[in-house]
């Protein structure tokens, strides 16, 4: 395809997947539309101020950037290929981080929103459970709780199961949307 002045071409991905700066997520919009796309979402993992019960006061993240990268880049591709996205974008923070940032995005577009939402849900899971980044969770009492990027271990009970593949009493499931 080739671009026009009325519409950018296809976002490639060609953001940092890994980044120590906020992350910008105008730009990262403005870079997902398509004109082949009929519906595009957006998911921002926000730092919350409650946790595990407590309060927060800051996360910091941490990742091993080149695997992280990689990871990153190959769930997309599954993702592009999977949903036939017209765009897969995907980008998470590492270093100290306060309340209300955006700690990971993920921006999806496709010919129909199902593919959008479940592509998107797709991407934002994997990046949680599978990619190389750990989080630690300071409180306002003064401990700190490190982690991977997932504590779904806190509610299932089980480091191997998460909430998206089982579901405990008291998690409510999210059906997916149809189109």
């Amino acid at each position: 395809m080739t671009s026009s002045s009325s519409f950018p071409p296809a976002a490639a991905d060609n953001s940092a997947y890994i980044s120590a700066e906020p992350l910008d997520i105008v730009a990262l919009l403005a870079g997902a539309h398509h004109p082949g796309a009929g519906a595009l979402v957006l998911f921002s993992g926000e730092v919350r101020v409650n946790s595990l019960g407590k309060e927060v006061d800051f996360l910091e993240y941490e990742a091993y950037i080149p695997l992280a990268s990689k990871m990153i880049r190959q769930v997309l591709e599954e993702a592009r290929s999977r949903w036939m996205l017209q765009a897969a974008i995907a980008q998470h923070r590492v270093g100290r981080l306060s309340i209300g940032e955006s700690a990971v995005v993920v921006i999806t577009a496709a010919a129909h929103r199902g593919e959008a939402y479940s592509a998107n849900r797709f991407i934002i899971d994997k990046i949680k459970h599978e990619v190389p980044i750990w989080k630690c969770e300071y409180f306002a009492d003064g401990t700190k709780v490190w982690g991977g990027n997932c504590n779904c271990h806190a509610i299932t009970g089980d480091p191997k199961k998460h909430i998206y593949e089982s579901l405990s009493p008291g998690i409510r499931q999210i059906e997916p949307l149809r189109p």
